[in-house]
């Protein structure tokens, strides 16, 4: 399973500083059962930006809704007839979750409402494809949806590095360059200005063995007993 936990609030209101009309997408399976964003958790932080949108002065009309699963794409087809509607996506899935939505509406920002901060196994024999390396430190609201530390081949956070060839990676003429699909997205949502932000180093939390306690909860006496 998939275990996040909310970004901070004031990062959240920074994302949506600029836009009036939000949907923030929730997701029914391994955040709303670790307690990060399901329709709950949506409804708790729709009303905290409600709040504090207008303390400052600058209202927002956000709504909210919860799909099934935002990391299978069958499940996006509600929110087609609905988008349109707004300026920006706010997601409260898991890394894999808020790329799908930026693939499937490219012309609309979506920015993370959580950090994935680390991912369960599952033991069934199936086909898997990394998308998100749980790093807990998103930097999809400033890509485009488009996670550089997993899809570049050097994880690089700050631009494509000198091997970048007409859309492909240096290391495979068939891998696409990350960067090249961050630059081309951002241009299509008239957001090139994000490429400039220098992301610092990473301090890499997803080296050791973590536990996450969602606020409001503790851990049990009898934990590990």
């Amino acid at each position: 399973m998939i275990v996040a936990k909310r970004k901070p609030f004031e990062e959240i209101k920074h994302f949506l500083k600029g836009y009036k009309k939000v949907l923030n997408v929730g997701c029914g399976t391994c955040v709303a059962v670790c307690l990060a964003g399901g329709e709950k958790e949506v409804s708790v932080l729709n009303a905290e930006l409600d709040m504090a949108r207008k303390i400052d002065d600058n209202p927002i009309e956000i709504s909210g809704i919860t799909i099934e699963r935002q990391c299978d794409r069958e499940y996006l087809e509600v929110l087609d007839a609905k988008v349109g509607e707004y300026e920006a996506l706010l997601s409260m899935a898991c890394g894999a979750g808020i790329q799908f939505l930026a693939e499937r509406y490219p012309n609309i920002p979506v920015f993370p409402a959580v950090d994935t901060t680390f991912i369960g196994v599952n033991q069934a024999v199936g086909w898997y494809e990394e998308r998100c390396r749980s790093c807990s430190s998103c930097v999809l609201g400033q890509t485009g949806g488009i996670c550089p530390v997993t899809l570049c081949a050097k994880g690089l956070y700050n631009g494509p590095c000198g091997g970048t060839n007409k859309g492909s990676c240096e290391i495979d003429s068939n891998q696409p360059c990350a960067w090249y699909m961050i630059y081309e997205r951002l241009k299509g949502q008239g957001r090139l200005e994000c490429i400039l932000e220098i992301t610092p180093a990473n301090d890499w939390q997803n080296q050791t063995p973590r536990t996450v306690i969602q606020p409001g909860y503790s851990k049990p006496e009898t934990a590990g007993k």
